[in-house]
């Protein structure tokens, strides 16, 4: 089965009982499937994306944007995308004219998310957005506005959605009473000219950039959304964090009082994941990474799965049956406005209260 044939059927049957054995159980040759974008040659694109989509069932890699000449040809070369599907940022909007890609995947700082994935609705292209979708809960608010003005789907690279051990503790509040999270991210970061330590292409420091990963599990691990937030945040190093934070901690107050402390940082290496609920403890170290994620609780097992892969043959799911994605530009807008108040609240030292409207 061709690129067109695929598009073609998958056209028709919509969420037909056709769909499933249209999806599942295939491998289709390399340009089969919806041609997706790279925006930003980056480490995550070069180590996790690009890796994913030669794994991927209902999607492949089409094209890519890049202002390095060299990234542009290495990559050309590499996996054999046409001359005709490579762009630079400037020239980025001529990707509306071609029909070879379906899906434009926004890899870029924080601070440019808004920019192209705007450009992205406008040219017609779905979008995934990488995390933090924005770095401001307005910048949210625009680009939810512009995929829908221009009938797109929208998501956020949420990745952890597509994990097993993290499918299992999003079910344990399913099964019975949460009594407690605890959740602690973070690394070192070595480079103080890094691009995310500058406030004004992160938005802000460990609590964007991984600190978002204890927002996610609060949130899908209890199935509630916080009420309160209080929060404190520390700098051993203030001559080198000089924009934005090292460390915060943070503690939510959740409608059925679940006990919580959460904790992230560019100071130190942290990367576990404690649930406790009425039938079961579970601990998760590393809780975070990409791959090798392991449960210290009863030596408890599942199989590991490319999570990126997953993610993008979902997404490509979702536009071929209409349907929005779990992730969805409305949860990372959600992300953005606890983020936010998870700020207030360390500033003003104070209990604040989260402001979802």
């Amino acid at each position: 089965m061709d690129r067109r044939q695929f598009i073609e059927k998958s056209t028709l049957v919509s969420s037909a009982i056709v769909l499933p054995n249209l999806l599942t159980g295939c491998r289709f040759d390399n340009e089969v499937g919806l041609g997706v974008a790279l925006v930003g040659l980056g480490q995550y694109s070069t180590d996790q994306l690009a890796p994913a989509l030669q794994k991927t069932n209902n999607c492949y890699l089409a094209g890519i944007v890049s202002g390095t000449d060299e990234k542009k040809n290495d990559w050309s070369k590499k996996y054999k995308i046409r001359e005709e599907n490579i762009y630079s940022y400037d020239s980025f909007d001529q990707i509306k004219g071609n029909d070879e890609i379906d899906v434009v995947y926004v890899a870029l700082p924080n601070a440019l998310h808004k920019e192209f994935v705007i450009r992205s609705a406008k040219a017609g292209k779905h979008v995934i957005c990488e995390k933090p979708m924005g770095i401001s809960s307005t910048e949210c608010k625009e680009m939810i506005d512009a995929c829908e003005q221009n009938n797109v789907l929208l998501s956020v690279g949420y990745r952890l959605h597509f994990d097993n051990y993290h499918r299992h503790v999003m079910s344990l509040s399913k099964k019975s009473r949460l009594r407690q999270i605890n959740a602690d991210f973070g690394y070192v970061v070595e480079d103080p000219n890094e691009w995310r330590m500058k406030k004004e292409l992160a938005g802000g420091g460990a609590l964007m950039n991984i600190g978002i990963y204890c927002v996610q599990s609060a949130c899908y691990i209890s199935n509630q959304l916080p009420e309160m937030v209080t929060a404190q945040s520390f700098k051993s190093k203030p001559h080198f964090f000089t924009e934005v934070e090292e460390t915060i901690t943070f503690q939510f107050s959740f409608p059925d009082a679940i006990s919580n402390t959460f904790s992230t940082s560019h100071n130190y290496p942290a990367n576990r994941l404690s649930v406790d609920s009425e039938n079961e403890k579970f601990d998760l170290s590393p809780a975070f990474t990409y791959s090798g994620l392991g449960s210290t609780f009863r030596s408890r097992k599942f199989s590991t799965v490319n999570q990126q892969a997953l993610q993008l043959d979902d997404f490509c799911k979702c536009i071929i049956e209409g349907r929005r994605s779990k992730v969805s530009g409305e949860m990372g807008l959600r992300d953005l406005q606890i983020i936010e108040a998870i700020y207030e609240a360390a500033e003003l030292k104070k209990e604040v209260k989260i402001n979802y409207s």
